[in-house]
């Protein structure tokens, strides 16, 4: 063997010898961070990574003051308040800023999700995505909000956190004026408007903007609930889920309305609430024009005039258009009353059941007319009380005389009249012209209490009717006729007078 081959076999040998070492293996991590668990095939690799960990930012966005510990970071992040997003998906027509983005995004319409979890089956398309899931399980949470206490898997999801607190919503719908504190939710949002829902579920029809919502949404059907709560059993099919339920155990309601005093757990329920006060209802229905705050309202109420119902009752029947609106409904038959009043001690099957009825102890009624003054505890008894300033004539029954409000009630009340019995009990067969009176007839074979006046015993099918009722017992006559002063117990009985003064 000459000198030369020689130094050529050496060197071939040289570099067998360096791919095997397990640090040079094509996809080995050997490297790991110590904080996290991350690992990483380059050092160089870590020691970026390692930054994270720091806190050390020295790069700041001047659109917005967000902090990057790497200056490619900050680059790339500009490129999102540019606006130009250069990459499309020709399935949905989604934009992005990177290739990359794309790339992942289209691996959605592939439908492969190779990775799945051992722990509850879910199935993910990239790596990364089932090992952020598996911290779900894991229970590690080493990201916690000094404000709050909040505490977050990953860094990202506490920086995103933290911007609630900090107030800068950089990004403006121009169609409504909602703001937000980072783009894709404003993006997201502005699907609301242009009305475009691509994913639908297959079960019940309902549709969803994006494919992540139409997969939650489908663990509804499934059933499947792994996460349960510790206090009263209830399940959840989402983490997220059970630690807002959570939050009705702990009592803690940090956001306060300033308007009426009502609490909250979290900030965004105090931001809806906060929509009634404002009076602003940009979503009108076009069968019948009843306006609502969200669009999500909207379309709940929709279905009513579908009469599509597919979530039906096993023990009398009654159908409902929403899962929840079924499982609420079947508390009443189970006769679980876990919520009782401590000055009273009447008891409640669901938990915002016995805090409108709290309320009638604590004399608060921060829902005031501005006609007459007069204030009521909900906003739905000042909404009915505003039909008597509205001037809107009585609907009357022309075969007794009596008057309604409405015209729905009207056509309701002569129901009685035509003999038509149309809603029968399946334990005893004794039919009603009323679905209400049904109700209450049902509760005496339940074994489910009515709404009972102390006085004289009647009963009633809700609070609202006892508590009209209980009018009759006091002095006191709230409804007062604007033409001659004089003063009644209930509306109709005011009504009723008012045709008196139409008649002359």
């Amino acid at each position: 063997m000459t000198s030369t081959q020689k130094d050529q076999h050496g060197a071939r040998s040289q570099r067998s010898q360096e791919a095997d070492k397990p640090h040079r293996r094509k996809g080995e991590k050997t490297y790991s961070c110590d904080e996290c668990g991350k690992d990483f095939t380059q050092s160089g690799h870590l020691k970026r990574h390692q930054l994270i960990h720091s806190g050390v930012k020295p790069y700041s966005c001047d659109e917005c003051g967000k902090c990057f510990t790497l200056a490619h970071n900050l680059k790339r992040h500009k490129v999102i308040h540019s606006g130009v997003k250069p990459y499309s998906c020709h399935e949905c027509g989604k934009d992005f800023t990177q290739a990359g983005y794309l790339k992942n995004h289209q691996l959605i319409h592939s439908g492969v999700k190779p990775y799945s979890c051992d722990e509850c089956g879910k199935s993910f398309t990239l790596a990364g995505s089932l090992k952020t899931h598996q911290l779900i399980h894991s229970g590690v949470k080493a990201f916690s909000c000094d404000l709050c206490g909040k505490s977050f898997t990953e860094v990202g999801s506490l920086k995103r956190h933290q911007l609630i607190h900090s107030g800068v919503k950089s990004y403006s719908c121009d169609l409504c004026g909602k703001s937000f504190t980072r783009a894709g939710s404003l993006k997201i949002h502005q699907l609301i408007h242009n009305g475009v829902k691509p994913h639908s579920c297959d079960l019940c029809g309902k549709s969803f903007t994006e494919a992540g919502s139409l997969n939650k949404h489908q663990l509804i059907h499934s059933g499947f609930k792994p996460y349960s709560c510790d206090d009263c059993g209830k399940d959840f099919t989402q983490a997220g889920h059970l630690k807002t339920h959570q939050l009705i155990h702990s009592g803690v309601k940090a956001h306060s309305c300033d308007l009426c005093g009502k609490s909250f757990t979290q900030a965004g329920e105090l931001k809806r609430h906060q929509l009634f006060h404002s009076g602003f209802k940009p979503y009108s229905c076009d069968l019948c024009g009843k306006s609502f705050t969200e669009a999500g309202n909207l379309k709940t109420h929709q279905l009513i005039h579908s009469g599509f119902k597919p979530y039906s009752c096993e023990l009398c029947g009654k159908s409902f258009t929403q899962a929840g609106h079924l499982k609420r409904h079947q508390l009443f038959h189970s006769g679980v009353k876990a919520y009782s009043c401590n000055l009273c001690g009447k008891s409640f099957t669901l938990a915002q059941t016995l805090k409108t009825h709290q309320l009638i102890h604590s004399g608060v009624k921060a829902y005031s007319c501005d006609l007459c003054g007069k204030s009521f505890t909900h906003h739905k008894g000042l909404k009915l009380h505003h039909i008597m300033h509205s001037g809107v004539e009585a609907e009357s029954c022309d075969l007794c005389g009596k008057t309604f409000a409405q015209n729905s009630s009207l056509q309701r009340h002569l129901v009685t009249h035509s003999g038509i019995k149309a809603y029968s009990c399946d334990f005893c067969g004794k039919s009603f012209s009323d679905k209400q009176y049904r109700n209450i007839h049902l509760r005496f074979h339940t074994g489910i209490d009515v709404s009972c006046c102390d006085q004289c015993g009647k009963l009633f099918a809700t609070d609202a009717q006892l508590q009209q009722h209980m009018f009759s017992h006091t002095e006191e006559r709230p409804y007062k006729c604007a033409l001659c002063e004089k003063t009644f117990k209930a509306p109709n009985q005011l009504k009723k007078h008012q045709q008196i003064h139409t008649r002359k």
